[in-house]
């Protein structure tokens, strides 16, 4: 009888083990909606996040960082039809970049929303996720958060830099493929530059939006080039440093995938301060 029941608790223990990551998945799935709607309640819009975490294969353990892709254009695009022309939106954004169709269908469908459109960069928003803060009436960012450069990438060249090729060398000292490349780089930074002016346009004057979409499209930094809100709102975009703390919070339900041991740790309830834009 004893071993029956040593047995039984033996495969019990098993049962609940295979079921943990699913339940805590579950529970954080109903605490990111409940703060969802909190928000939503608060502040009377429609919320939709999208959030990239660098994610590990369960099985292998390969770090997989995500961009946004078409199937988070579809999604977003799908929120945004759905909502109510007068409803406002709010998008939070947390991602290293993606896709530029990908990025300027999100951008495109957000700047055609008719309600207010406020961004939240708690922490960073580079290249695609830019190009969607650009179609905002108004951008949210934590005193050290970061937008970045739009400009295009061809593989793992800057475009801008395959252009400066022709520039610096005579045609005759260059292969086919490099000019080859080049002429697409040149087109791809055509093509930026116009949609981030496009979504610029009614936020700044014409002549200030197309400056900017030159900055940011041109190559004048490296790619992962950090622009702090400081340097944007220097720049002319509709940049506030308010963060409610709310946002700040409904980061931490997207955690990053579980690690052997942490690499920042501290006690959240030690010296917390009010943080701006708490209410």
């Amino acid at each position: 009888m004893d071993q029956i029941n040593i047995g039984s608790l033996i495969w019990l223990f098993f049962i609940l083990s295979a079921l943990q990551p699913m339940l805590q998945r579950r529970m954080l799935e109903n605490l990111r909606k409940r703060q969802i709607r909190q928000m939503e309640k608060r502040r009377g819009s429609r919320v939709i996040l999208l959030v990239h975490r660098q994610e590990t294969m369960s099985f292998l353990g390969f770090p997989l960082m995500r961009y946004i892709d078409i199937n988070d254009s579809e999604a977003v695009l799908r929120a945004v039809h759905s909502t109510e022309d007068d409803r406002p939106l709010d998008i939070i954004l947390h991602t290293p970049g993606g896709m530029v169709i990908a990025a300027t269908q999100i951008a495109r469908a957000v700047k055609a929303h008719p309600g207010k459109v406020t961004v939240f960069v708690p922490h960073f928003a580079m290249s695609g996720g830019t190009l969607i803060a650009l179609a905002a009436d108004e951008i949210r960012m934590s005193p050290h958060a970061t937008l970045g450069p739009v400009d295009p990438q061809l593989g793992n060249q800057p475009a801008a830099s395959l252009v400066k090729v022709l520039k610096d060398k005579p045609i005759k000292d260059i292969d086919d493929q490099t000019l080859i490349n080049a002429d697409m780089g040149e087109k791809a930074i055509a093509q930026v530059q116009r949609a981030a002016a496009l979504l610029l346009k009614g936020t700044l004057p014409d002549d200030k939006a197309q400056d900017v979409a030159r900055a940011l499209s041109e190559g004048r930094w490296t790619h992962d080039y950090p622009i702090f809100a400081d340097e944007a709102q220097d720049m002319g975009l509709p940049v506030k440093t308010e963060m409610p703390a709310e946002v700040l919070d409904m980061m931490t339900l997207y955690a990053q995938a579980t690690q052997r041991s942490p690499s920042v740790e501290y006690l959240p309830e030690s010296g917390r301060k009010r943080l701006p834009g708490k209410h």
